[in-house]
């Protein structure tokens, strides 16, 4: 994993190596250790440029030249490099993301806590939904598999024993069967080969035939060799690489368990599929009690045999007394009651238990036989004592002849060679016939020692066992056998294996033996910090198993001066820093302090090392726990501000003469203004009557008037600022007269204080009025506001449409049309005339143009034709202008010149 960080790394942060030249072309390319950054980079320099940014001659002229093109192909490489580096980063970078995406689903102690609590108690409510509804609700018969659900969200609970590493959910695991442990399936897998080699022999010929048990790791219960695990499944072995789903619980499929329930009662488990043993039987069912005398009840089916509490009334053993004790499973205990009963021989009575009536005294029978010589001699017994023993036909002791005597009389020897087999088992006794047992073979004999290797003469009875150390190594594999004369079958090693286990905590207490040790045992609480919250982990996972949260309070005595700290919850380190109020009671003003506790506060250090120059590394900032001074009061205080405009709250450390800032605004001596200054402290005298009447220290008046000018004056008062009315304008003003022509002095006031016919005398100049009328003419009226009376009598010339006849008539009723001049029969023959001319150039013009085209289109005709150039001027049309086109500039000027001197006589002519 840090690998994959390390190249994570690599890959997003910018190339810090050694920057190292490599020849491109005619320049040089300058490429940082991080590599696949060269294409607008900063490390890199692009081909024919200088570190200075100025392009050097030769790269310009590399374009055009072999070199210039070697250096683009190495370009075109180098590109191509880059995009194949960022291609294996951009790989990279998706594999740590998606390594890192599986470890965050690994273990409940990489997610966070109050997320995952909420998330676990969803998951575990509905994995026993369907439980829990055929129960009303009733969860007490599912703590156990409860725990075994939680444990598997609990960081450190899942705990492969075999190699003492956590369980991931992302991991293939398989589960014991009888103590319901989870180990990795690599791990389980070795564990049951190495174990099956062990039980077999190596020297067994049917070697890796025998289907050899292996046990679990725990529990050591056993399995066979077809149930070695080849295949990951869910708990209740459904579905075959279950998925990763984070709403499940970790190695589930979801789906109903329905593995039958242990003992068999005909159901099947209704949890979905879990870890753990499934829970009692949820099912109801009718059946009566163990006696049969209750009517049949419903009850649980993980319940149904009770009892009714009535006496269970069967016959017990002894056959007088019934069971007494109330409705019971099984077999009827013995009966409890005591009475005098006989031995079997009934020579002695005792008082004794019901339930054991026979029973056996100590005395010898002493009954005499049948033979009437001899008498019983077995222990009081049932029954007749039977024949005497020494009645019939008895061998001689070494069993070879056979007599008929009394039984009062021995059997004699037989005087023949006893012949049996000694103790050697090799040589036989050589005695006659005798009583009593053989005595030792003394025979020698060459015998060789137990382990084979040496010989010796010696007598028969006498083992011989060479001082020869055996050099075999036992069982273990790693001890000799160091026996004397060992004869091959050494006995297992009988020391101690005392190798370290798994957990680094403990050493192996079996003897000692070959592959791998047994998981440790032993189990270890990981505690909170007070020890009320505990997990047990296996031996080995205290050291990386985090501590749980601990729902009870830190009872850790408070290190400020308050007599209790903040509650919180139990934890491990130093507790938080207290946030109640400080309280302290301060010494100036006497309020308490609101702060926060600042007993403990942590301050930066100061005059540290400073390091000398940037080679140095900075160190890491130092902070110190010191109690400061409780801050300044900050109790709001009312106060009145200087220029009693307002009461502000202020600071209790700050309560004094205050300046709110604000304008003064009182009324100055000339009562049109008010003080300006910032609130300032004023004095009161004698004279002074009202709350905002200025005092001396306010600001004195230097402006000048400023009230408001009559309508119409815009002269400032002559005055300063002064109370009451201003006086009247004598100003004289420059006016223009209606006609503006004429300047007029006159009085300002006398202006401002005249209605509009006093306005309009005043503007006139007396003269006439220089206006034009509409018609062109002077306004005959005296010097008047507004528009000129409409009313010319002027005589004016009316002349016809055609400017030839003209007449004098007043203005007025030219302007009212009311006369109108029509031409006469000359006017009409000259418009004759004139439109007969414009007619002869417009005819004149078209030929002209008809006759330049006819010329055009002969001329290219003869092109066609295909002639000679020397012969081309023959073909060419001579085209006659005519004495129009030669003289047609003078004649329209001269026509213009006749026309306006015609115009001119008539004119004046008419005039």
């Amino acid at each position: 994993m840090e690998a994959s960080r390390r190249q994570v790394a690599g890959g997003r942060g910018r190339s810090r190596g050694r920057a190292t030249a490599a020849p491109s072309g005619n320049g040089v390319h300058l490429r940082g250790a991080g590599g696949g950054r060269e294409k607008g980079s900063v490390g890199a320099v692009p081909s024919g440029t200088s570190p200075g940014g100025v392009a050097t001659t030769a790269a310009a002229g590399s374009r055009h030249s072999p070199a210039g093109s070697q250096a683009l192909q190495t370009t075109a490489a180098s590109e191509l490099m880059s995009q194949k580096k960022f291609e294996e980063i951009k790989k990279a970078n998706q594999a740590a993301a998606r390594k890192l995406v599986e470890e965050q689903f690994s273990s409940s102690s990489e997610e966070g806590d109050e997320d995952f609590e909420g998330k676990q108690g969803k998951i575990v409510a509905n994995t026993f939904i369907t439980y829990t509804t055929q129960t009303d609700g009733d969860t007490r018969e599912l703590e156990r598999t409860k725990q075994y659900v939680n444990e598997a969200f609990q960081a450190g609970a899942m705990t492969c024993l075999i190699c003492i590493a956590s369980v991931k959910r992302n991991q293939a695991v398989w589960s014991c069967s009888g103590c319901f442990c989870i180990f990795h399936m690599p791990c389980i897998q070795k564990w049951a080969k190495d174990s099956q080699f062990l039980v077999s022999s190596v020297t067994d010929d049917d070697f890796g035939k025998r289907d050899c048990p292996w046990p679990c790791p725990k529990c050591r219960f056993e399995y066979k060799r077809s149930e070695t695990p080849s295949r990951y499944y869910c708990y209740c072995g459904k579905v075959e690489d279950p998925p990763l789903d984070p709403w499940l619980v970790p190695h589930s499929c979801g789906q109903v368990c329905e593995r039958e329930f242990k003992p068999p009662c005909g159901h099947k488990c209704l949890l979905l599929c879990h870890p753990g043993p499934c829970p009692p039987c949820p099912k109801m069912v009718t059946t009566t009690c163990y006696c049969k005398k209750a009517k049949p009840i419903p009850r649980r089916c993980s319940a149904k045999e009770w009892s009714c509490q009535l006496p269970c009334g069967q016959k017990l053993l002894c056959g007088q007394h019934k069971c007494e004790n109330p409705c019971h499973a099984g077999s009827c205990q013995p009966c409890p009651r005591v009475s005098r009963q006989k031995c079997v021989c009934g020579k002695k009575v005792a008082e004794r238990s019901c339930a054991s009536p026979l029973w056996h005294c100590d005395q010898v029978c002493g009954k005499t036989l049948p033979c009437g010589n001899h008498t019983c001699e077995q222990v009081c017994h049932v029954g007749a004592c039977g024949e005497c023993p020494r009645s019939g036909k008895r061998f001689c002791p070494c069993q070879k002849s056979k007599f008929s005597l009394p039984c009062t009389e021995d059997v004699p020897t037989c005087g023949d060679s006893c012949d049996k087999v000694l103790e050697c088992g090799i040589h036989r006794c050589s005695q006659r016939c005798h009583r009593g047992p053989c005595e030792t073979c003394r025979q020698e004999v060459e015998k060789h020692c137990r382990c084979g290797k040496h010989t010796k003469r010696m007598p028969c009875h006498k083992p011989y066992l060479c001082e020869t150390k055996c050099v075999k190594m036992r069982d273990c594999q790693k001890h000799q056998c160091r026996r004397k004369c060992c004869p091959g079958n050494c006995p297992p090693c009988d020391q101690n294996c005392g190798r370290t286990l798994g957990c680094r905590n403990h050493k192996c207490p079996s003897v000692c033996h070959r592959g791998s040790c047994y998981p440790c045992p032993e189990t270890v609480d990981v505690k909170c910090n007070c020890g009320n919250t505990k997990v047990t982990v296996p031996c080995g996972r205290e050291r990386t198993t985090r501590p749980p949260k601990c729902k009870e309070q830190c009872s850790r005595p408070p290190t400020c001066h308050h007599t209790s700290q903040e509650k919180h919850r139990c934890h491990f380190g130093s507790c938080p820093p207290c946030h109640q109020p400080c309280q302290k009671v301060l010494e100036k003003c006497g309020h308490l302090c609101p702060a926060p506790c600042h007993d403990q506060a942590l301050i930066k250090q100061t005059g540290r090392h400073q390091p000398t120059g940037p080679w140095e590394q900075p160190s890491e900032p130092a902070f110190i726990q010191t109690a400061l001074p409780c801050p300044p009061c900050q109790v709001p205080i009312p106060m009145e501000c200087l220029g009693k405009h307002e009461v502000s709250p202020l600071p209790c450390h700050a309560v004094g003469p205050y300046s709110c800032k604000r304008v003064c605004g009182r009324i100055l001596d000339c009562e049109n203004h008010t003080c300006m200054k910032e609130c300032h402290k004023v004095t009161k005298t004698d004279g002074c009557t009202g709350k905002n009447k200025a005092g001396p220290e306010c600001l004195h008046c230097e402006e000048g008037c400023s009230k408001s000018r009559p309508l119409g004056c815009l002269h400032p008062c002559i005055l300063r600022c002064h109370p009451g009315e201003c006086p009247p304008c004598v100003q004289m003003l420059r006016i223009k007269c209606h006609c503006k022509i004429t300047s007029l002095y006159v009085e300002c006031r006398k202006i401002t204080t005249a209605d509009v016919n006093e306005k309009n005398l005043l503007s006139c100049c007396k003269n006439q009025c220089p206006k034009e009328l509409p018609c062109g003419h002077r306004c005959k009226e005296m010097c008047h506001p507004g528009e000129c009376p409409f009313n010319c009598n002027q005589k004016v010339k009316l002349r016809c449409p055609c400017k030839r006849i003209k007449k004098e008539l007043q203005c007025n009723k030219v302007r009212e049309n009311q006369v109108s001049i029509e031409c006469d029969t000359t006017c009409k023959e000259m418009k004759r005339r004139a439109s007969e001319i414009k007619e002869a150039e417009a005819k004149a013009a078209f030929e002209e143009e008809k006759r330049r085209q006819q010329a055009e289109l002969e001329a290219f005709e003869n092109r066609l034709k295909g002639r000679r150039k020397k012969n081309r001027k023959r073909d060419e049309v001579a085209i006659e202008l005519s004495l129009w086109q030669k003289h047609k500039y003078y004649l329209i000027s001269v026509c213009g010149v006749v026309v306006v001197v015609f115009a001119w006589y008539i004119t004046h002519d008419v005039n």
